[in-house]
């Protein structure tokens, strides 16, 4: 990347950062290419020439966004913590990134809402279902996830998941969602299932017949 493209990719970010700022505080509509050009130290016809209008630079925005969301979700993966405690990381982070979209989806222009729903999905088909096709094969390698559940009812379960850890972050506070995360990846990892119960059960089963 040439010093042209660097300064180029350096006044998108910024322009990327304000505009998330100033539509996610105020609202897509109360929000004009002006206001965000002052903000982003730049002249609006920049922001036109980039984005071409409003609605692209948005969508452009809420890509880059979710670009970010997901390289988070590469580092917990890549760490060096457990795979439960990467599961519980990740499913937070998407809890909570849910609650934004959640939140955004409304501010945008109706008349333009269907098209945001399937740029959204699209991204969600081309690389976030990646992301978590390697969450599953990581936790079959580790003897977490069942090696005979398929991927896509694995994929399912989380999604399941994490969407009702969205309506209850929604529901409640954030600081109610982790006190009782424990108890959600209990129940995400086990099931209702008495654990020791389970492994008393497996014993007994285990045990030689007595004569």
């Amino acid at each position: 990347m040439n010093g042209y493209e660097r300064r180029k990719q350096k006044k998108i970010e910024q322009i990327y950062s304000v505009s998330f700022q100033l539509f996610s505080k105020h609202g897509f509509q109360k929000v004009s290419v002006n206001e965000i050009a002052q903000n982003a130290k730049v002249s609006p016809a920049t922001i036109y020439n980039y984005f071409g209008t409003k609605e692209q630079l948005y969508v452009g925005m809420l890509m880059n966004w979710m670009d970010k969301q997901l390289e988070q979700y590469e580092n917990i993966l890549d760490s060096e913590l457990s795979f439960p405690e990467k599961t519980k990381e990740i499913m937070l982070l998407e809890a909570r990134n849910l609650k934004i979209l959640s939140d955004e989806f409304p501010k945008f222009p109706s008349s333009e809402l269907n098209r945001l729903v399937q740029t959204v999905e699209s991204y969600n088909e081309q690389k976030v279902m990646q992301f978590f096709m390697k969450f599953v094969a990581l936790g079959k390698q580790e003897g977490f996830i069942h090696k005979d559940q398929t991927d896509e009812m694995t994929i399912l379960y989380f999604t399941m998941y994490k969407n009702e850890l969205g309506r209850y972050w929604a529901a409640s506070n954030e600081e109610s969602v982790y006190r009782n995360m424990d108890q959600w990846m209990e129940l995400f990892f086990y099931g209702l299932v008495n654990r020791n119960q389970e492994q008393e059960q497996g014993e007994i089963n285990n045990s030689p017949t007595r004569e």
